[in-house]
């Protein structure tokens, strides 16, 4: 039977940074992981900036794995009845039937994917672009969330009538930001997720920006390495590589979640209201 507890244990919101311009506008960056398939759900809010692991970008093997010890099932199983609510929570015999045909599912995927990776080398397989996709529906997703404002994603994913995994993690954001007490950042200064204030003053010492380093942490976790030890100069160079990339427009994602407080008379871009994001003044979109 699947451990329910278990899994709602693994869904989780933390505040990374905090900040308060001098105007009393809030800007919050929180590491977030939840459910893969209520990603597309958690996209619908615009006023969200948002960088998030990518099956494009993680190795195939290393998705198998995660799967294999730990399947990120449903928290909530509830009876087919008309509309987007399900019913009440399937019980006994059922929810076991229920909960097997989904264990199956997922043990016959795991399975043959990684017959396939074991046996096709990889010059002669798919790209893991494509082998990743039918894992989401089985995995957790971790995703770095910024914004200014956040009543309406409150009021309308903390209520009864969003989806269970949704209302968890959503649950866990709310709590998270009222815990959370916020710097003070004037104007000149800047909110820089995964780099503090003793951390800004090392890296000025050490001759880097820690807008840089910040932007190459933020976009680390599309490929989930952000725990363990950081470079900052590989942060530095992944950010350069991402505002000039070998081939294409840059990948400008990850410059939002950095920012300075703006003042009441100065026009913004972007969705943060009282803060200029990083990405409008480094690129032209």
């Amino acid at each position: 039977m699947i451990d329910v507890d278990e899994i709602r244990s693994r869904i989780q919101a933390k505040v990374i940074a905090d900040s308060i311009s001098p105007e009393g506008k809030r800007l919050t960056t929180m590491a977030v992981t939840f459910h893969r398939f209520i990603l597309a759900e958690v996209n619908t809010h615009r006023m969200l900036t948002r960088s998030s692991a990518s099956s494009r970008a993680i190795p195939v093997q290393r998705v198998l794995d995660r799967i294999s010890a730990s399947p990120f099932f449903a928290i909530s199983w509830p009876v087919e009845q008309r509309g987007m609510q399900g019913g009440a929570e399937l019980q006994g015999s059922d929810l076991l039937v229920a909960q097997e045909l989904l264990e199956d599912i997922a043990q016959y995927t795991l399975e043959r994917i990684q017959a396939y990776v074991d046996h096709v080398p990889p010059e002669s397989r798919l790209h893991k672009s494509v082998l990743n996709r039918p894992l989401e529906w089985f995995s957790d997703h971790t995703a770095l969330i910024t914004a200014t404002e956040w009543d309406n994603f409150f009021a309308l994913r903390c209520n009864r009538l969003a989806q269970p995994e949704f209302r968890a993690v959503a649950e866990l954001m709310e709590e998270a930001l009222e815990q959370s007490v916020p710097e003070r950042v004037q104007f000149g200064a800047w909110h820089t997720p995964y780099v503090d204030s003793a951390a800004k003053a090392e890296l000025l010492d050490a001759g880097l920006d820690p807008k840089a380093v910040s932007v190459g942490r933020c976009c680390r976790v599309s490929y989930l390495t952000q725990d363990g030890k950081r470079d900052p100069w590989e942060d530095v160079n992944l950010c350069d590589r991402l505002l000039h990339p070998e081939e294409g427009p840059p990948h400008a994602s990850p410059f939002e979640h950095v920012a300075t407080p703006a003042r009441s008379d100065e026009k913004t871009l972007g969705n943060f209201h009282g803060w200029h994001q990083y990405r409008h003044l480094v690129t032209d979109f």
